[in-house]
């Protein structure tokens, strides 16, 4: 999760500092309160369940980082076709893809996914990837919102609702929707210029970043007594 720091200038203002990967890093500088702020850059890290290169839901995920509001930062997760099979046996020293996948995870202030229907279930590489986050902590209490671009299949939504439910991650209701994306709607491009499309998009994800400001004081807060 983001450790969002504080510390006082010499007029008293407070200087907006955020860690992340080990680094600090000032994002913004205004008058602030400890115990009100503003989350001032979100991550979602976007996870497609398809492995096709002309995916639908994974032109979504591209089209949610050309879309994204004002201190929003989509990140789209590439490595799924990389991770091996779960193996619980592993889980003591997980495989190089797996520490990545966890890192993001981590990483990222919440987890976007949309994912295709196979036979009334989810994607085999989605579900792999979610195995590899059951024993993962920086996935328990992580928001999620979770697309579902074919409504009429609801099948793998559902299930995927309920896997989520079960890893105890913190399901965006508000975000977690239905987008129709067929017919002509199936690229990045036409998902961005088709009008309906992208306000349901930036919607979605105006959604997830209203979530996490109305959890942001439940979030890790330290001062620094330097730079």
């Amino acid at each position: 999760m983001t450790k969002v720091l504080f510390k006082s200038d010499a007029e008293g203002q407070m200087n907006i500092v955020q860690r992340r990967g080990g680094q600090i890093v000032v994002a913004y500088e205004e008058p602030c309160d400890e115990h009100k702020w503003k989350l001032l850059l979100m991550i979602i890290l976007a996870l497609s369940g398809s492995l096709r290169a002309a995916s639908i839901n994974s032109a979504l995920c591209r089209a949610c980082s050309l879309l994204a509001p004002a201190g929003t930062s989509i990140v789209v997760y590439s490595g799924l076709g990389q991770l091996p099979l779960f193996n619980a046996e592993l889980e003591s020293s997980p495989p190089q893809q797996v520490l990545e996948l966890r890192r993001l995870v981590g990483a990222a202030d919440a987890v976007l996914i949309a994912s295709p229907e196979y036979a009334h279930g989810l994607s085999g590489p989605l579900k792999n990837a979610l195995d590899w986050l059951v024993a993962y902590e920086g996935f328990y209490g992580k928001p999620v919102a979770a697309v579902n671009t074919s409504p009429r299949a609801h099948h793998a939504y559902d299930s995927l609702i309920e896997v989520l439910r079960t890893m105890s991650a913190i399901l965006i209701e508000s975000a977690s929707i239905s987008i129709p994306l067929l017919g002509n709607c199936v690229t990045v491009e036409s998902i961005v210029a088709a009008d309906a499309i992208s306000a349901q998009v930036k919607g979605m994800l105006e959604q997830m970043r209203a979530h996490m400001q109305g959890v942001g004081d439940a979030r890790q807060l330290f001062r620094l007594e330097s730079p």
